[in-house]
């Protein structure tokens, strides 16, 4: 849009504010509300937003023990610019818009997610591909209100929908459909293309299909998905968390699908199975598969998640439709060939798990890299396997080791991601208890419940 543009869009949907919106590193949406007057005066330079947005943990502390980049120490000024491609009707006389973060230098932040993943996108269309993506969102809803649940300390909380768990279960009660169906109101209403909705293993555990498309749009779609699920939940006095797990039930993930496309079509699809470039993809993917579980396990509660046979993946496998693989392969779709990475928690950051796949992926393309043989069988209990990282110290030091991440990504961002996962291991274990048997603690469900 030009400004006059802008300006006429403004008033023909009666807007008088404007939400500006992004995520943290940890996933969480942050942002700001601004007058119609302020937004406009600010389009060009940005919004300036302290540096802590990405120097605080999810307990509002300064993240400390590692260097310091450029951008951070003085608690300095940093500018997220709108990206006007993204501005919506929010709710009646607001509106929203996601941005990028940069520096007073006019530099991307080099940990900002957004940046991040539309730096790799980059890459991916100077190999002359297009990058697409689909995410399913997994969550559990509460009857109660949330502050109901904080009052509980997010214990003993009774699940919407009924108490026994399942999958597609459609005996569910009015109250759930409510909730489910007022989501979807909000999700058209804002422009968000999502495919499909159902109940998931748990007691109150759902999932939601975000669409596929270009990997960018799709990941504001999964930030934006996730916030209008917390609002409907808070106006029909309901509480939803996105952690990996938050009880002793089935864990919830964020699955992501990723595929490449050329003007001929699908590049991962092949009549006869693996396409050459699916199967360098995987053959990218699979070496970076243990540095990437930093990234799509982000957090002390997201190793609890890993249990065999409970559905994630615990070995570093991929397979033809596997689904007990790490990466299943989805063959013989002129449309629908792609690639699963069933690793993610419902608490990652899928702006940076889409940037490391992604970006490992696009590795293995350009350097012709063959995949290991596919797995064939059960893999959760494969007795001589490479397993998944277990826990957040073996994944920190996974990547720290890893030779492909920091190029896809940069070593910027894979140094301070590294300490960032660090200190959370340090907080774990000196304000949260430090033992990852005793089951959840208090101090993981006050951190992540609302915020992860």
């Amino acid at each position: 849009m030009t400004m006059d543009e802008l300006d006429r869009w403004l008033d023909e949907h009666g807007i008088t504010s404007v939400e500006i919106q992004a995520t943290n590193l940890d996933g969480t949406f942050v942002g700001k509300t601004l007058s119609r007057g302020k937004f406009l005066s600010g389009i060009e330079q940005g919004f300036a937003f302290a540096d802590v947005v990405f120097g605080n943990d999810l307990g509002s502390f300064p993240i400390l023990g590692m260097p310091f980049p450029s951008w951070r120490g003085e608690m300095e000024d940093i500018f997220l610019r709108p990206d006007l491609g993204t501005m919506c009707v929010w709710k009646p006389g607001k509106a929203a818009v996601i941005g990028d973060f940069w520096t007073k230098e006019c530099t991307p932040v080099s940990v900002c997610p957004r940046n991040l993943l539309r730096r790799v996108e980059a890459d991916a269309r100077q190999l002359g591909f297009t990058a697409n993506a689909a995410i399913e969102i997994e969550a559990t809803v509460f009857e109660e209100p949330i502050r109901e649940a904080r009052a509980k300390g997010y214990e003993n909380l009774t699940p919407l929908g009924g108490t026994s768990g399942s999958a597609y279960v459609l005996a569910k009660d009015a109250d759930w459909r409510a909730y489910l169906e007022r989501v979807e109101e909000r999700l058209r209403a804002i422009g968000i293309d999502w495919e499909a909705w159902n109940d998931e293993a748990a007691a109150g555990q759902i999932e939601i299909n975000v669409a596929m498309g270009d990997v960018v749009a799709v990941a504001d779609r999964w930030a934006r998905c996730r916030q209008v699920m917390r609002e409907v939940g808070h106006e029909l006095g309901r509480t939803v968390t996105f952690m990996a797990k938050w009880s002793d039930a089935w864990g919830q993930a964020s699955h992501l699908n990723l595929s490449l496309g050329t003007p001929d079509g699908n590049a991962f699809y092949s009549p006869d199975g693996l396409s050459d470039a699916m199967s360098r993809f995987i053959g990218g993917l699979m070496p970076a598969m243990a540095g990437t579980t930093s990234i799509a396990l982000p957090f002390i509660t997201s190793y609890r998640r890993l249990v065999p046979a409970e559905g994630p993946p615990t070995t570093i496998t991929w397979g033809v439709g596997n689904k007990t693989t790490a990466v299943r392969a989805v063959v013989g779709h002129p449309k629908q060939s792609r690639v699963e990475y069933r690793v993610p928690g419902s608490d990652a950051n899928m702006y940076l798990v889409t940037a490391a796949v992604l970006g490992a992926g696009l590795f293995g393309v350009r350097n012709e890299l063959e995949p290991p043989a596919p797995f064939t069988g059960m893999a959760w209990f494969l007795p001589d396997g490479e397993l998944i990282p277990a826990s957040i110290s073996q994944a920190t030091a996974a990547l720290e080791d890893d030779k492909i991440l920091p190029e896809a990504l940069g070593r910027a961002f894979v140094t301070y991601w590294t300490g960032t996962r660090r200190w959370e291991w340090m907080s774990f274990h000196t304000m949260g208890g430090g033992d990852p048997d005793c089951g959840i603690t208090p101090w993981e469900r006050s951190r992540y419940f609302e915020l992860a």
